[in-house]
């Protein structure tokens, strides 16, 4: 495998592009044609499938070679899909599901929640993926803004959602778990199933299929509405790049002969719901799922399986590179990025650690069902401080500054346009109207510029955002969860820098006057509510009242640079 990547041709942009027309104009999955979408004409797939339904459907294609690969347990593409049919068929005869509802998932990553999300979007309904590191009233707040009421669950969810059960009119399926006071068990809906064809629903390529919800600046999570349309034009253009790089390499796959991938991150994001499960249902890539992420695990598993691909937070990968034992991964061929921007010296260290794999990166956001920028191979190597171009041949890039685009190399506000855009934040309308363009660009609220080889490079962000991990931490929530302490007077969160995370949760409080702040009891207060990643674990105590602009409000800008020149009192 390694060997084939070696004598294969090398990368440059000349060879893409070739490889890339010659596709659109020989293969008619490629075909291009257009389409209006909410009144704007955008370039799509002409022959993609309508539907995910269809994307699933053509799964079985892969017959019963193994797809899901579980601590011991091994389900084929084939099974998959047919317990897929199966729970849609439950999900509809015993609890009435029809098309259109929102059924939420709150659980772990499981071989149930792929089966459950399959199930749920191929009856067209709406899944709602529940954040599995939300605390009870994140949980609550997701189910009463997405308006879900059936609820797919593992025990330690169970708990959060046993006292709201009549309050909200839930009804609790419990998933492999042990547990009391569901409603239903996952398993004996499956078994009381029998059908091994999906019911047969009209679903339109606009509907919606799905609502994630991403931390955004005005507090609350937002809901991002996305298509199926949206999503099959991802997943399509992903292939698209897969057989480019395999046509300018004269056959050679990026994703190896057998290709098999590590399923290490969460599957509520688009990472791992999008890049990671549905892609290997296209291109029949086997996806070994971890129960919780260690290094070590992961490097056995990828050795046992003889997995070809990693896809990660940086972190992750970081991780990875220093808990491999002599052996290596000789397997390994490609280590992809996503959810946060991989330090640059991070490529230069896990191309000399892995000879055999190329790092890759990319550039999507839920809104954009995690179309963006991608960028691999040599190209990667030559450029480790870019997120990549424009994912081809359906998104388009541009970087705006006050109502204009700017010339090459300047640094500004970058927009993105594709049928892959989102459908709307929801329950938002002022937020949707703010966040997309009358004529279909989405502002993404990421600063950044693009070279003159169409190259992006991510340089900060608008929003009042910390990115710790791959996940979106809200400022202005943390900061609200400080003030209902009662003893904070002024508190103001922002980015730590951090080398293994890319950013942590950082916070600088000035207590009321004659307060006296625990800080230990204070991160403990704050953890009650927020998710264990929104916790600040970097905590400054200021002598004096935080500085302010001419607006009235703190100047971010100065509190933490002030605080990053001194040691915090607190840090966990």
């Amino acid at each position: 495998m390694g060997n084939a990547l070696a004598d294969a041709p090398p990368l440059n942009l000349q060879s893409l592009l070739a490889a890339a027309m010659k596709l659109i104009g020989t293969d008619p999955r490629f075909q291009l044609g257009a389409a209006k979408i909410g009144g704007n004409e955008y370039r799509i797939f002409e022959n993609a499938p309508p539907h995910l339904a269809a994307v699933f459907a053509d799964s079985i294609k892969h017959g019963e070679k193994d797809f899901i690969i579980f601590e011991g347990e091994r389900l084929s593409f084939a099974e998959t899909w047919r317990r897929a049919c199966r729970f849609a068929h439950a999900l509809q005869s015993e609890l009435g599901v029809k098309q259109g509802d929102r059924v939420a998932i709150a659980m772990r990553n499981y071989p149930e929640w792929c089966i459950a999300y399959m199930a749920i979007i191929a009856l067209g309904a709406v899944t709602v993926p529940l954040n599995a590191w939300w605390k009870a009233d994140e949980i609550e707040y997701g189910l009463k803004d997405s308006g879900a009421r059936i609820v797919i669950v593992d025990a330690k969810r169970l708990e959060f959602l046993k006292p709201l059960r009549e309050k909200m009119g839930l009804t609790l399926i419990l998933a492999r778990e042990e547990g009391e006071g569901a409603d239903h068990r996952y398993e004996a809906l499956l078994a009381a199933s029998e059908e091994a064809s999906m019911p047969a629903v009209d679903i339109g390529a606009d509907d919606d299929f799905s609502i994630v919800y991403t931390s955004g600046s005005t507090g609350q999570p937002k809901g991002v509405v996305l298509t199926h349309r949206g999503a099959v034009s991802t997943l399509w253009s992903w292939w698209f790049v897969l057989q480019i790089l395999t046509e300018a390499r004269g056959g050679v796959s990026p994703v190896g002969d057998d290709p098999g991938i590590l399923l290490s991150v969460p599957l509520f994001h688009v990472t791992g719901s999008h890049s990671i499960f549905m892609l290997s249902m296209i291109i029949g890539r086997r996806l070994a799922m971890m129960y919780r992420w260690d290094a070590k695990d992961a490097a056995r598993i990828i050795n046992e399986e003889r997995l070809t691909n990693f896809v990660g937070v940086p972190s992750q990968s970081y991780e990875l590179m220093h808990a491999v034992g002599p052996e290596g991964l000789p397997t390994l061929v490609d280590i992809g990025s996503g959810g946060a921007k991989r330090p640059p010296d991070h490529v230069r260290k896990l191309k000399a650690a892995f000879a055999n794999a190329n790092p890759s990166s990319g550039y999507g956001l839920s809104e954009t069902n995690a179309a963006g920028c991608v960028i691999s191979q040599e190209m990667y190597q030559e450029r480790p401080d870019s997120t990549g171009r424009p994912l081809p041949p359906l998104t388009d890039i541009k970087i705006m500054k006050d109502g204009k685009e700017l010339p090459r190399c300047d640094v500004g506000e970058i927009w993105i346009r594709s049928p892959a855009n989102f459908r709307g934040y929801l329950n938002l309308p002022e937020e949707t109207a703010k966040a997309i363009t009358s004529d279909g660009w989405f502002r993404t609220g990421d600063l950044g510029k693009m070279d003159n080889e169409d190259f992006v490079y991510i340089v900060d962000r608008i929003k009042d955002m910390i990115i710790r991990g791959g996940e979106n931490v809200s400022c202005l929530e943390v900061e609200n969860r400080v003030y209902e302490h009662g003893d904070i007077a002024e508190a103001a969160v922002f980015s730590v820098p951090d080398r293994v995370l890319g950013e942590r949760v950082g916070l600088v409080i000035y207590p009321k006057q004659g307060a006296t702040i625990d800080l230990t009891e204070l991160r403990a207060f704050i953890n009650e509510e927020l998710a264990d990643f929104k916790t600040p674990e970097r905590i400054w105590l200021s002598p004096a009242p935080l500085p302010r602009l001419g607006t009235a409000k703190f100047d971010k800008i100065t509190v933490r640079k002030i605080a990053l020149e001194h040691p915090p009192a607190l840090s966990v």
